[in-house]
């Protein structure tokens, strides 16, 4: 989900609710509150507080994104990195592969065009920097599964 960490928890608000199936509407219903109150908060209108992180991760949980996650951890300066489910049965470590070597092809691809004038501009750099963050995730997300798979069980 590392596509381009947004910058603001505002930012973060308008694409939960962007990515949300039905919308405002449904997003607003999901919360059990108003249409006008899901603006104010996520607008900051009337002195309405923002919509709660426990708001955002239960929208989060029907639209499969992890903007608030990729925001907060890029707030401390790392990255987030789902944990894979302790079902190893259903881990399939050829595709967390290809997977991982996708991404590193696409930053290898970015640095490659970026290069051809000698140098890298601001936005060549932050499109870099957003595709290693998501060839860092995926290798991490690849090595935990490898691990979860082949751990030595203790009965």
């Amino acid at each position: 989900m590392v596509d381009d960490i947004l910058e603001t928890r505002r930012a973060v608000m308008s694409a939960i609710i962007r990515a949300y199936p039905g919308g405002r509407a449904c997003a607003a219903a999901r919360l059990g509150i108003s249409l006008k109150r899901l603006d104010n908060q996520i607008y900051g209108n009337r002195g309405a507080a923002p919509l709660s992180d426990d708001q955002l991760y239960q929208l989060e949980q029907d639209t499969g994104t992890r903007y608030l996650a990729d925001y907060i951890t890029h707030l401390y300066g790392g990255v987030f990195v789902k944990l894979p489910a302790n079902d190893a049965e259903s881990l399939d470590l050829y595709a967390n592969s290809l997977n991982t070597s996708a991404h590193r092809g696409k930053v290898d691809e970015l640095i490659h065009a970026a290069l051809d004038d000698g140098v890298i501009d601001s936005a060549e750099a932050q499109a870099i920097q957003a595709a290693h963050i998501r060839h860092l995730v995926a290798r991490e997300e690849e090595v935990r599964a490898v691990i979860l798979l082949h751990q030595r069980r203790v009965l």
